[in-house]
């Protein structure tokens, strides 16, 4: 089976080529880096010749509103259009628990514009949504930052490792196309600002977190269900103590 991975050079993507790769899969890992770009269509039909399956992780180099809404729309519409003139047999794409309930967040509309086009496809699709990443909480607490201080909702988190949202991923690309979508998430929940707590105090950074639940998320206020998987979705090994630990320890 041939496997495409776009983004297959970043965190998640190098991941999933590399667990593909060890399974037998012939995995082709596709990214402007190895000159396969989704926004001008630059090596996609040649990539995308015999494959069977594509996994989409490519995300914006930009946040900002605007940037990421044509990121993903341009990128989703070329990448649809190339697998349909290849035959690709299913779409595996990542996207983010919240998308839906979010919709004050420029990137969280991105993404659930980018579900939409995947939907309208005729191609057969599995979308996995995923809470978010362990290894983005750093950057969450900064983006609280004010001097001293970092204020940060109080509302639950259920964060998961990227080792196993990979290995998710990898799964489903094997598997039959679900025509829906898929959640995972990690094995426990958080408040936000508690979270943060034990991530500084893992790190000996003595900035105070004040809980706020005015505090934005990527311009959203929280609450106890927006950023927490749903009904039965796939749990992640990993607890987020052990990961601290680990990641602490390799400072």
């Amino acid at each position: 089976m041939k496997i495409v991975v776009i983004g297959g050079s970043g965190l998640i993507g190098s991941n999933i080529v590399n667990r593909l790769r060890h399974n037998g899969h012939e995995t082709v890992a596709a990214s402007p880096r190895t000159g396969v770009n989704t926004l001008t269509g630059q090596g996609l039909a040649e990539t995308l010749a015999g494959a069977q399956v594509v996994v989409d992780v490519a995300n914006s180099p930009s946040f900002e509103d605007r940037a990421v809404l044509e990121f993903f729309e341009t990128s989703g519409r070329n990448l649809l259009a190339a697998e349909a003139d290849a035959g690709v047999e299913h779409h595996v794409a990542l996207s983010v628990v919240g998308t839906d309930r979010l919709p004050e967040s420029g990137y969280m509309r991105a993404k659930f514009a980018q579900e939409n086009l995947i939907k309208a496809s005729k191609i057969p699709y599995t979308i996995l949504r995923s809470t978010q990443f362990f290894e983005f909480i750093e950057s969450i607490i900064n983006s609280g930052a004010d001097g001293g201080t970092i204020r940060l909702s109080p509302a639950l988190i259920q964060p998961i490792a990227a080792d196993d949202v990979s290995a998710v991923l990898a799964d489903l690309a094997v598997g039959a196309p679900e025509n829906g979508i898929v959640e995972v998430a990690g094995p426990d929940r958080f408040p936000l600002d508690e979270l943060a707590r034990k991530f500084l105090a893992a790190r000996e950074d003595k900035r105070e977190v004040i809980a706020d639940v005015h505090a934005r998320y990527f311009g959203s206020e929280l609450n106890d269900r927006s950023l927490v998987a749903g009904d039965n979705p796939r749990i992640g090994s990993t607890r987020f103590q052990n990961w601290l630990i680990r990641s602490s320890a390799q400072e």
